[in-house]
């Protein structure tokens, strides 16, 4: 016998029903009932916005984080058609730094490797990882390029010794603004192993190999990238509410950032209001606010000129405010609330925190987001900072007979 339509709708809860039931739901505690599927998988469309003026192709946002965002991941992004927050753990002129070798780039994937003076003197460790580091006059970005250290001829010495000993000569450097494509054609007509990047005014953005162009070959055809309105990589930056950061907030416009996000566990307070109200004097960036878990927080944000939203708190990986503070909210019922209030006055949500697996992913967006932050989920990446250690574990293997002619073997690590 068919089931009646009352049958049918008694085999779920519809989300206005089950988020006003007073009851605080995280992704966990949720999920959907399948349906009928009658398309394809390449029919569906991800393409969404970052805020009210920034399309995305895909709705992934990398976490402003120092272990997740800089200018590796934030081209790596871009180019997928996605997006990151630069993070903002650091000295304005750096992060200002990133921002620029982020939107300089136009190549997907490619590393950033690091800069010694001629006087430095690494290990293998400060090659983070790297085949090669670029070695400039004051062992940054923007001074004269003079040469290129390998790795393995640092490795080789039995006590680090000063770079200038074993660097080679610069080879001929590329443009930043090549895709993959142009860089690939450079570096095969000049029998090049590798080549700096270096951007239109003269900073040392990066460095491509072969290696890179075999391994990016090697990847599925990338979507359409995230391009702004200047036709380079959108790339977000975060700053804080201190008075120091609207220093910081100029030089980030500078730099090109499409978005700046104020990074505050609490975005429902005088500190960010007016920080509000002062960076849009800037009206050529779009500014998102948070973060917030309740309509109400929202509505303040919207109403002092937000271009986006930031939803959670207390739901992050390593975040502790609900332990800490005793506040917070489920992230599904945080999520659903918000964007339903927020999509009447056209303001995009980014759900934060709580992403563990796809799922997630699939549940923020089916709430109401418009985009996911990932933070941990992207940390460790190949595109994300951090230096790699290499520790050696040697293993002996002792047989000792005894009386018996039983042997032993005894397994010692040092």
């Amino acid at each position: 016998m068919a089931a009646s339509r009352a049958d049918l709708a008694d085999d779920g809860f519809a989300a206005p029903r089950l988020f006003s039931q007073g009851v605080s739901y995280t992704y966990d505690d949720v999920i959907f009932l399948p349906g009928y599927i009658g398309f394809p998988a390449d029919a569906v469309d991800l393409s969404t916005r970052l805020s009210r003026r920034l399309p995305l192709s895909i709705p992934c946002v990398a976490s402003p984080m120092d272990t997740v965002s800089e200018a590796a991941m934030a081209a790596a992004m871009a180019s997928l058609g996605a997006a990151a927050v630069v993070h903002c753990n650091t000295e304005t002129d750096a992060q200002a730094a990133i921002i620029r070798a982020a939107k300089s780039r136009r190549l997907p994937f490619v590393s950033s490797v690091p800069f010694f003076a001629p006087s430095s003197a690494p290990t293998l460790n400060d090659f983070a990882g790297n085949e090669y580091a670029i070695v400039t006059e004051r062992g940054d970005s923007l001074s004269r390029l003079v040469g290129v250290a390998v790795a393995a001829d640092a490795a080789s010495r039995e006590v680090p010794a000063p770079v200038s000993e074993y660097m080679r000569p610069a080879p001929r450097s590329a443009s930043a603004s090549f895709d993959f494509e142009q860089a690939a054609t450079f570096l095969a007509d000049e029998g090049l192993d590798y080549a700096p990047l270096v951007s239109d005014d003269g900073e040392v953005i990066d460095l491509i190999t072969a290696k890179d162009v075999e391994r990016i070959r090697s990847y599925p055809k990338l979507g359409k990238p995230s391009l702004g309105s200047d036709g380079k990589f959108v790339v977000a930056a975060s700053i804080g509410t201190r008075e120091d950061d609207k220093r910081r907030l100029e030089q980030l416009v500078k730099a090109g950032a499409n978005a700046i996000v104020i990074d505050s566990s609490q975005g429902n307070s005088i500190y960010q209001l007016d920080m509000i109200k002062y960076a849009k004097m800037y009206p050529e960036v779009d500014l998102i606010g948070g973060n917030v878990v309740t309509i109400a927080q929202a509505q303040n944000l919207i109403q002092a000129g937000v271009d986006g939203l930031r939803v959670g708190m207390g739901s992050g990986s390593i975040c502790t405010t609900q332990e800490v503070c005793a506040v917070g909210r489920g992230q599904a019922t945080a999520v659903y609330k918000v964007s339903s209030y927020a999509k009447d006055h056209n303001v995009p949500v980014i759900a934060d925190g709580g992403i563990s697996n796809s799922g997630h992913i699939v549940k923020a967006l089916s709430l109401g987001a418009s985009t996911v932050m990932m933070g941990s989920f992207l940390a460790g990446s190949h595109e994300a900072p951090g230096t790699y250690e290499y520790k050696v574990y040697i293993l002996y293997s002792y047989s000792l007979q005894f009386w018996s002619r039983v042997k032993v073997s005894l397994l010692l690590f040092v």
